[in-house]
């Protein structure tokens, strides 16, 4: 026991003294090595921070500034490590296919009350459509006090490649391109409703179509629903065993979590450096700014109205959080979501429906982004837009960002589509993925918390959330 009070004091000791080796390097200039002994020192106090906590979280953290000091110190390593980062990202989407269908068709097969599903729904999209609303809002606010594009000089900006739009997508542009202005909306909209049921759901988990995936379990597990008791009870019975066989999965899976989440952190730093941050700091400020708004503003008063114990909820969300943070991936948090919620008080049926149905309708912190991003583009371009303008682009997004897969970056594809709609040029956009994935973290990250908040909101809302559950919650 005295030797784990020992190696706390280390790292705080390692703590102090990189703080103090910056604070140095920030008044007058020191030698890189120095910077590198502190940062060394402070390594190993995370280390031995980690050993005397003993907790997956921890190690986790550990992981992130290990991954932020090998990529500040040693990039070409940090760069070379990305291999072990995608190699943990392709073994958690194992997890999310057969997590969604087990889980929802359970969720739903095996309610007694249909009812109940339906009113959950309603309540779900009402709560999903009306944070998401706010959160555009709030990012259309943010960047117009900001404006934080006003001074991007554009002809400096660097073309990077740029994700190009599916073989779908370019033939729904095509199809514009026949129907009146005017009426191009209707076309988007049925497309949209189009794109959400799947022509085959082995592709659609292959692709990791969130959204295809619920919508083939929902009409599935409602159809199971309505066999009778001795026929639908063999395979309502198979999806709960594959669902906890997931879950014991999904535990085995996360032990490699540091070592997957410290690689992408490396590789993000180490592939990064500082210096094109420089002029899309007031950015990224504006949207982390935007984004804890959003938390201190409308997710933390939803939780007090709601009673739900913070301090509790802190400490079941943060271990997704902070995968959701370091992966920039929703979907490597999914599974520890739905374990640690229900764990939490949430009953499984609830987090079964409401969490992989908020994936694609209650991405707050994605939202919040792109209407941010968005203006953003305009202003970098010397494009003065009008409130009526805004507002338009913010209501396409109300509808085009419900499609937006949770995987990395796969909101630039929106963003991008949402320049041309609107004349915007999306060369500009370029810039934007010098410094997308730290913005990922933090849209990511709220993705997450969002969707935690939701699946408690929606128990409460249904009087079956356990509080004594969540009281007595305690990490693993």
């Amino acid at each position: 026991m005295k030797h784990l009070k020992i190696f706390r004091l280390i790292a705080l000791l390692s703590v102090i003294t990189a703080s103090i080796a910056h604070g140095i390097h920030f008044l007058s200039p020191i030698s890189d090595e120095i910077l590198k002994a502190a940062h060394l020192f402070l390594g190993i106090g995370a280390i031995l921070y980690g050993i005397s906590r003993k907790h997956l979280t921890t190690w986790i953290m550990v992981s992130i500034i290990l991954g932020v000091l090998v990529g500040s110190d040693a990039p070409s390593i940090a760069i070379a490590l990305q291999p072990l980062s995608q190699g943990f990202i392709k073994v958690i989407k194992t997890i999310v296919g057969p997590i969604l269908i087990a889980t929802l068709v359970y969720g739903i097969a095996g309610h007694s009350d249909l009812k109940q599903v339906g009113r959950m729904a309603w309540k779900s999209l009402v709560y999903f459509y009306s944070l998401t609303t706010i959160a555009l809002f709030i990012g259309l606010a943010a960047i117009n006090i900001s404006q934080a594009g006003a001074g991007v000089d554009a002809s400096k900006i660097p073309q990077y490649e740029l994700p190009s739009a599916s073989s779908a997508k370019e033939k729904d542009l095509k199809a514009l391109e026949h129907i009146p202005e005017n009426d191009q909306w209707i076309y988007k909209t049925t497309s949209f409703f189009r794109d959400i049921f799947p022509e085959n759901i082995i592709k659609s988990v292959y692709e990791n179509q969130v959204l295809q995936i619920v919508v083939f379990s929902v009409i599935f597990g409602i159809g199971l629903a309505k066999l009778p008791e001795e026929k639908k009870r063999p395979i309502v019975d198979f999806m709960d065993s594959l669902a906890e066989t997931m879950f014991k999965y999904t535990h085995i899976v996360m032990y490699f979590a540091p070592m997957g989440v410290g690689a992408a952190m490396a590789y993000t730093v180490g592939h990064m450096g500082v210096d094109i941050l420089k002029y899309l700091f007031m950015l990224l400020f504006t949207l982390y700014a935007a984004l804890i708004a959003f938390i201190l503003l409308i997710l933390l008063p939803i939780a007090l109205y709601f009673k739900i114990p913070i301090r509790k909820f802190i400490q079941a969300i943060k271990e997704p959080v902070s995968i959701a943070f370091a992966t920039t991936s929703s979907d490597a948090a999914l599974p520890t979501v739905m374990q640690n919620m229900e764990n939490f008080g949430v009953p499984r049926k609830i987090v079964s429906f409401v969490v992989p149905t908020g994936y694609s309708f209650n991405l707050d912190g994605t939202t919040l982004y792109l209407s941010l991003a968005s203006i953003f583009v305009a202003q970098a371009a010397g494009i003065d837009l009008s409130f009526g303008q805004q507002l338009l682009i913010c209501l396409t997004l109300i509808v085009t960002s419900k499609g937006v897969a949770a995987i990395p970056r796969a909101s630039l594809i929106i963003l991008i589509s949402t320049a041309d709609q609107f004349g915007l040029p999306t060369f500009i956009i370029a810039a934007i993925l010098g410094i997308d994935e730290l913005m990922d973290m933090g849209r990511t990250s709220v993705n997450v918390i969002g969707n935690c908040l939701a699946s408690v909101v929606i128990a409460k809302w249904e009087g079956e959330f356990d509080d004594a559950k969540a009281l007595a919650f305690e990490e693993e």
